[in-house]
């Protein structure tokens, strides 16, 4: 069994190491930055006390997996982002707004074709969300809407992490179709 010292020493030998390894992966040094943390929180937290000998080869493991978890959120992220992004014509990026308000505030004084293909778009949006099967619907909103993160997911959901990352699977790939089938692409 490692004690805090073997693996805080560990840890300061990996951190540069591990920060050049998520950075080639992920080509952002802040994203990098934070992959490494909770890479190095979720072996602390959950592996400290394995033998020093496992160490290397756990962290490793999370870090890909951490990895991972970086890319689909970002997927996830961009096909929402542009999906959604048919909602607010004309929002700037550093607009901290949320766009289903922008859609409730719409007044009067737009163009009519744009409140019409707004609303349009927007129930399109929200009917695909409800033809998902509950779990998936569920996993969905927790995950992209309420940014839980898949430990949190799955505690709040009653399942394991595993079945979290299935079905935000499934129902990410079941919207695309859905909302693709409807003209909603993303570009």
């Amino acid at each position: 069994m490692g004690s805090a010292w073997e693996l805080d020493r560990f840890l300061s030998d990996v951190e540069r190491r591990a920060f050049r390894q998520a950075a080639f992966a992920v080509r952002d040094d802040q994203a990098a930055l934070d992959i490494v943390q909770d890479a190095m929180l979720k072996l602390a937290e959950k592996y400290a006390d394995q033998p020093a000998e496992e160490w290397p080869l756990l962290f490793q493991r999370i870090m890909q997996n951490t990895i991972r978890d970086y890319y689909r959120r970002q997927k996830v992220r961009n096909f929402w982002v542009g999906a959604l992004s048919i909602l607010t014509p004309g929002r700037d990026d550093d607009d901290d707004e949320d766009p289903l308000e922008h859609v409730q505030s719409t007044t009067g004084h737009d163009d009519p074709v744009n409140i019409l293909a707004t609303g349009k778009n927007f129930t399109l949006i929200q009917d695909a969300i409800e033809k998902l099967p509950a779990r998936q619907r569920e996993a969905f909103l927790l995950r992209y809407w309420e940014e839980m993160d898949i430990t949190e997911t799955a505690a709040a959901m009653g399942c394991s992490e595993g079945s979290v990352k299935t079905h935000c699977s499934r129902a990410v790939r079941a919207l695309a179709a859905m909302l693709q089938d409807k003209g909603i692409r993303d570009e």
